[in-house]
């Protein structure tokens, strides 16, 4: 692909991912590279402005307001690339002169909301606020580029100015259009420059000098470049959010329509719509959302009349437990109140009912944290599960520590395939999170952050972790979990089993699993897709890349 053809193809290459930092990137190695604007012979050579510009800086040195630089000769190693036959490749350092900040930084204090004279802070170089004290203003020769040191941040400033910090360092452009020597420092990799390498990074690295005029033509074409990049992100992001609004508001109807008849026109409506609904993988987070809070609401399979009544079930698993308490082998659970109607997060089908999670829970029991290695177990080693292993949906039994062999292991704390594990500390978003273990190897035992609940065996493991992890039950754990850090927040073993859980007939609870299995599988396939897709138009992208440059 010539130049020609990517600038006719540019708004195309821009809806590749992450295409208009790439472009942007693009856009600025063309214009160091001599390939983004035509070159003019009748142009004054870079060879004579680089004289003209030793000259300004010995006049500089001469007069005291610089220092004299060490030359350093440029080796035919360091050359990135060839540069147009009237360019030429110079040090950085001889490009610009310093301009001190000494006894010109102003106080915090002397900062207001307005005034007369800008005040930059180094954080990340922006306008902090006005000052009215002119004796602190830095006037300005001409443009400027502005380096936050500790920051690696850079802003051209065509205004007299207040240093608002230390770690500003501002350069002065001698003899070279502000804007492109601008342009050329924000090409520089952001690893070659900040902090401790301030120094080494103005004598290292190497300045592509074109021509004044043609600097000039560069800028000119590089603004209006980043400018239609501006657009063109702009008109992306409100895309992205438009689509976000029309998802929401599809998935809403969908929940909330009040009648089957209306909630399959919906479904068909997302049905017939999906390509437009989900364009990239990320989106497709709501719409698994959405599949787990229809499911416990009982609005993805058809409800049975012929099938036993959640109170039927309930009857049954309260005589297990009684049996199970007369046996000695759970102990009787501490009475909890019943689902009052204010309780209830939302209408359930007929022969479904409100109850509390500890009805359908015969025991629950933590695990043990002890001082573990900081690393994976191996081989035949016991090892400790991290809140990781039950944070995403599915159980991760790498996510774990090896215990020493100093510590015998607490068997009873060994995770067996059918365990229902919540985590009771995390994030505000991961706190009690939940999985069913499908698989695990031996010898992994829970941490005491982890919760195992025994559920009774006349109810599905899957249909109330489903609960767990929809959107009702976030909000509930997110209402009641303690701490003020959002990174760490905690709920107790009391408050899990109080939480109320809408109960289905049992048979109902297995259709439930299988149509969300069902789902989640078409969900991991369109995600696939939209993955493969965003790949391709990476490569694409990049292949372009490579043309331009090479080109």
């Amino acid at each position: 692909m010539n130049q020609e053809t990517f600038f006719e193809n540019f708004e195309l290459l821009a809806d590749a991912p992450n295409g208009v930092q790439k472009l942007r990137e693009l856009i600025l190695q063309l214009a160091v590279q001599g390939k983004l604007v035509p070159h003019d012979p009748n142009d004054e050579t870079a060879e004579v402005l680089f004289e003209k510009i030793n000259a300004e800086r010995f006049k500089l040195v001469n007069e005291r307001k610089i220092k004299k630089k060490v030359e350093i000769s440029i080796e035919e190693d360091e050359i990135p690339y060839k540069l147009p036959n009237n360019w030429l490749w110079v040090r950085l350092v001889h490009m610009f002169y310093p301009i001190s900040t000494s006894n010109k930084k102003i106080k915090t204090s002397e900062i207001e909301g307005y005034g007369e004279y800008p005040v930059i802070d180094q954080g990340q170089l922006f306008i902090k606020g006005y000052t009215n004290n002119a004796d602190l203003v830095i006037k300005l020769p001409s443009p400027v580029v502005v380096f936050g040191d500790h920051t690696c941040e850079i802003k051209f400033v065509d205004f007299d100015f207040v240093a608002g910090a230390d770690g500003i360092k501002i350069l002065c452009p001698i003899i070279v259009y502000g804007r492109y020597f601008y342009w050329v420092i924000r090409n520089i990799k952001l690893e070659d420059r900040g902090y401790s390498r301030y120094y080494k990074f103005l004598l290292n690295n190497l300045f592509p000098l074109p021509p004044l005029e043609e600097q000039k033509r560069i800028v000119a074409k590089v603004d209006q470049l980043m400018a239609l990049s501006d657009e063109l992100e702009a008109r992306q992001q409100k895309k992205h959010e438009q689509r976000i609004l029309l998802n929401n508001a599809a998935l809403d109807e969908l929940l909330t329509a009040p009648t089957p008849e209306e909630f399959a026109q919906h479904w068909q409506r997302i049905c017939d719509n999906f390509d437009l609904l989900y364009d990239a993988p990320e989106t497709v987070g709501e719409f698994r959302k959405a599949i787990l809070q229809l499911a416990v609401q009982g609005k993805l399979v058809r409800q049975d009349a012929n099938d036993e009544p959640a109170a039927v079930l309930m009857e049954k698993i309260g005589a297990e437990k009684e049996s199970l308490v007369k046996e000695g082998k759970i102990r009787k659970q501490k009475a909890v109140p019943p689902v009052e109607g204010s309780d209830g997060l939302f209408e359930l089908p007929e022969n479904w009912q409100w109850d509390r999670f500890a009805n359908v829970t015969l025991s629950s029991e933590a695990g043990w944290s002890p001082q573990c290695e900081k690393r994976e177990r191996e081989g035949n080693e016991w090892g400790v599960l991290k809140v990781s292993a039950v944070s995403w949906d599915v159980f991760k039994p790498h996510e774990n520590k090896a215990l020493p062999s100093s510590l015998e292991p607490r068997s009873q704390h060994e995770v067996k395939v059918g365990d229902f594990l919540l985590s009771r500390a995390n994030t505000l978003e991961l706190v009690a999170k939940s999985v069913v273990v499908e698989d695990s190897p031996p010898k992994l035992m829970m941490s005491d952050k982890l919760i195992r609940l025994h559920l009774s065996e006349n109810v599905e493991r899957r249909f109330f972790n489903i609960f767990n992890n929809c959107s009702t039950a976030r909000g509930y754990y997110a209402k009641e979990a303690s701490g003020t850090s959002s990174s760490m927040r905690n709920v107790s073993r009391e408050c899990i089993l109080k939480m109320p859980v809408p109960v289905p007939p049992l048979q109902e609870q297995r259709r439930i699993v299988a149509k969300v299995d069902q789902l989640m599988a078409l969900c991991d396939e369109l995600e696939a897709g939209l993955v493969q897709a965003q790949t391709e138009g990476g490569e694409l992208m990049e292949a372009v890349v490579h043309h331009v440059l090479a080109g």
